[in-house]
């Protein structure tokens, strides 16, 4: 028997597991199949209002969504729209409509979340944090589709889920706004951290369609599973380039306007613009000077270089690296195609310094501790701290450092007038700036624990050698 909206056939267990799913991982339809929100059997529809187009397909007892009359199977109801309509993307959730309950399998996917944050009687602190974000999210997702989005940075966005960077929740946080049908305009992982980001609801019915029948497995985004994109490590050409605008003349306006832009700014290139979306080149000191030269009363139409390199925020910067070497700087597209940011061959080593200077600084630790330990104590010494088999000494972790000198006996043969607790305390805390950096997040290490690893490889070095 089906359960619909007002009745309580979900079991506590089924509350719980859909509790979990608030701050996990993304709701599947078997989810709603086991919370009894849906029953097997179930027909759905997926009417293209735009091309007067009607697919049809049937909930599986395995929660599967089995397309007629085709029979194809699949657990993601974006991939089964996709495949359906032949389409390159759509949110299947919003275009699957639950006949017998007339309402789209978004809005059982809705209940469920409300239910599971309705029926956890014992509030702990992490349920609490989970209501309120799911609460946050059910107002964006309001204001969203009254066409009015929130606009928030991603800095503000991550912070609902005590997050001060794009590390190990991200997924968390995409799996949250995907089951309240939210994404963001940009999408956040591929911009800065003050960048504005909107959000939204996904397109109803995306213009883009395949050109003949469904798309190959391969074209389409992610995998079969709902939230199969969620790793993605790339670090972007976004990531580089605050999407604010750039600094730019108009191709009437004269040199000397130009020229007094780039020298309030420092500026070596400036966009030729004659709107947002129109490129009409550059200027750079290069360009001014030739143009200059063959004509002393040159305007900003004869100065322009038009051979401009125009990138998506979201593209892989590595792709972009041969091109920046070549013409040492590239503007940035937004979401809208229009021109919001620069990124130059400086920001890229800026960004590479940012990366590079706490690997090399945390390489210099690990190094220094091994060359001091491998002075001052034995190996059978070593292996019994650690309590694992260790062959080597450059076999020693950082956990393993911090074991072997919270030993006393160890500590008094290094002969360092320094506290002992004081310094394990700050070992472990640069352990874990270790894992971050380890990580390869594409956010930078923040400066603050930068400086902590410098301070402490500078104080190594005062007293390396054992007494």
């Amino acid at each position: 028997m089906s359960t619909l909206a007002g009745e309580t056939g979900a079991n506590d267990e089924a509350g719980g597991r859909s509790m979990y799913l608030i701050g996990g991982r993304r709701v599947m339809v078997s989810d709603l199949l086991e919370a009894g929100l849906i029953e097997a059997g179930a027909k759905l529809r997926f009417k293209r209002v735009r091309i007067g187009a009607t697919y049809h397909a049937t909930v599986t007892d395995r929660g599967r969504i089995r397309l007629e009359p085709a029979g194809e199977e699949f657990r993601s109801p974006s991939r089964a729209a996709m495949v359906a309509a032949g389409m390159r993307a759509v949110d299947g959730w919003r275009a699957w409509w639950v006949v017998s309950q007339d309402r789209l399998l978004d809005g059982v996917r809705q209940e469920l979340l409300d239910r599971a944050i309705t029926r956890v009687a014992d509030r702990q602190s992490e349920d609490i944090d989970r209501q309120r974000v799911h609460d946050r999210l059910r107002q964006a997702r309001s204001r969203a589709e009254d066409h009015t989005p929130e606009r928030i940075t991603v800095r503000e966005l991550l912070a609902l889920w005590g997050a001060k960077e794009r590390g190990d929740q991200v997924s968390q946080i995409e799996a949250d706004l995907a089951n309240h049908g939210l994404m963001t305009s940009p999408g956040f992982r591929a911009v800065t951290l003050d960048t504005l980001v909107s959000l939204i609801t996904p397109p109803d019915e995306p213009e883009e369609t395949a050109a003949e029948g469904p798309p190959e497995v391969d074209d389409l985004p992610g995998v079969e599973d709902e939230g199969g994109s969620d790793l993605n490590v790339r670090l972007t050409v976004g990531n580089l380039s605050p999407l604010e605008g750039v600094e730019s003349v108009h191709p009437n306006s004269t040199l000397k306007e130009a020229i007094t832009k780039m020298l309030l700014n420092d500026y070596s290139q400036l966009a030729v613009l004659n709107g947002p979306r129109n490129v009409r080149g550059a200027l750079t000191w290069r360009s001014i000077a030739q143009a200059m030269h063959q004509k002393p009363d040159a305007t900003v139409a004869d100065a322009i270089d038009p051979h401009v390199e125009l990138v998506a925020y979201d593209r892989d910067l590595f792709e972009v690296l041969p091109t920046l070497q070549q013409r040492e700087f590239v503007f940035v597209l937004d979401e809208s195609q229009a021109v919001k940011g620069i990124v130059t061959t400086a920001d890229v080593a800026q960004r590479y310094g940012e990366m590079a200077t706490p690997f090399f600084q945390v390489g210099e630790l690990d190094q220094t501790l091994r060359w001091v330990l491998n002075r001052a104590v034995d190996l059978p010494t070593i292996q019994r701290l650690c309590n694992r088999k260790i062959t080597g000494f450059d076999q020693l972790s950082m956990g393993d450092y911090q074991r072997v000198l919270e030993n006393k006996e160890v500590w008094e043969k290094l002969g360092w007038p320094l506290d002992r607790p004081t310094f394990i305390s700050r070992l472990e805390e640069i352990r874990f700036v270790r894992n971050k950096v380890m990580h390869f997040h594409p956010d930078p290490v923040p400066e603050d624990a930068v400086d902590k690893l410098r301070r402490f490889n500078k104080m190594l070095h005062q007293y390396r050698d054992p007494a």
